[in-house]
């Protein structure tokens, strides 16, 4: 499985992944490490955890991108995301973002993709924007996104 978009291919982490991270020295924080150990324990984890932004131009990891867990009783996922800096203000996270979230409201489980940005982070309200999120909750520190199903 795997997401096509313009520039980047988005497709789930697993450890067949794991070399090419290596080879790359790609570390963009724990979330591939702690879904590579949920996905060794539980393989329905596959597409509800961490996926990779991968450039089309030379296969270079550009960022991850992912779920935070299965879809909950009321259907929703969270969403999240990291570019590595290197590759900031190219547009690619607002790619990404908004193939996932294309792709998870498709699914008969998913009604609904929620995220959340620190309100300092003017970047990811961008990316939140421009992806049609809708700000639902705003406090002092943080911001609460959602998108849902067109019904």
């Amino acid at each position: 499985m795997e997401i096509v978009t313009e520039r980047l291919i988005i497709t789930p982490c697993t450890n067949e992944w794991v070399p090419k991270l290596k080879k790359q020295g790609y570390d963009n924080g724990p979330e591939i490490r702690n879904h590579l150990t949920a996905l060794a324990k539980d393989q329905s984890l596959a597409h509800w955890g961490s996926w990779l932004v991968i450039r089309k131009s030379d296969d270079a990891i550009v960022g991850d991108i992912g779920f935070k867990g299965k879809p909950n009783a009321m259907k929703q996922v969270e969403v999240g995301y990291g570019m590595m800096e290197q590759y900031r203000h190219r547009g690619y996270a607002t790619e990404a973002v908004a193939a996932l979230i294309d792709w998870a409201i498709t699914l008969k489980e998913v009604n609904t993709v929620i995220a959340e940005t620190e309100t300092e982070n003017a970047g990811s309200i961008r990316v939140m924007v421009k992806v049609k999120m809708k700000k639902t909750i705003e406090t002092q520190s943080m911001m609460l996104w959602e998108r849902s199903k067109e019904i």
